[in-house]
């Protein structure tokens, strides 16, 4: 081997060494629990962004569904005070009818 080639190996495996300490720096700096989380969080929020608007497409699409499948959410979410607003009903007519038999 000539010492040029000896020269021009060692000048390559510095270069290389170079290189590969960079992309070591930039794997730990990516590697970061902060830079983890921030990265996360930045998908979630492209997610969600797109999601949301995925939604309020099908909402234009399709009004009478939502507004159908929203009203029996309702309706299911209010099941409770409404049973008792039936019985109180119910109730009192009872008692009317049993107030004009007396």
């Amino acid at each position: 081997m000539s010492i040029e080639t000896l020269q021009q190996a060692r000048s390559e495996a510095v270069a290389a060494r170079a290189r590969f300490f960079e992309t070591l720096g930039e794997a730990q700096q990516r590697l970061k629990p902060g830079s983890l989380a921030g990265e996360a969080w930045s998908g979630v929020k492209n997610k969600s962004a797109e999601a949301a608007g995925n939604a309020v497409e099908a909402v234009k699409q399709r009004p009478g569904t939502v507004a159908l499948v929203l009203g029996g959410l309702a309706l299911f979410l209010a099941r409770k005070p409404i049973r008792r607003a039936a019985t109180g009903l119910v109730a009192r007519r009872r008692n009317k009818r049993n107030e004009g038999d007396d």
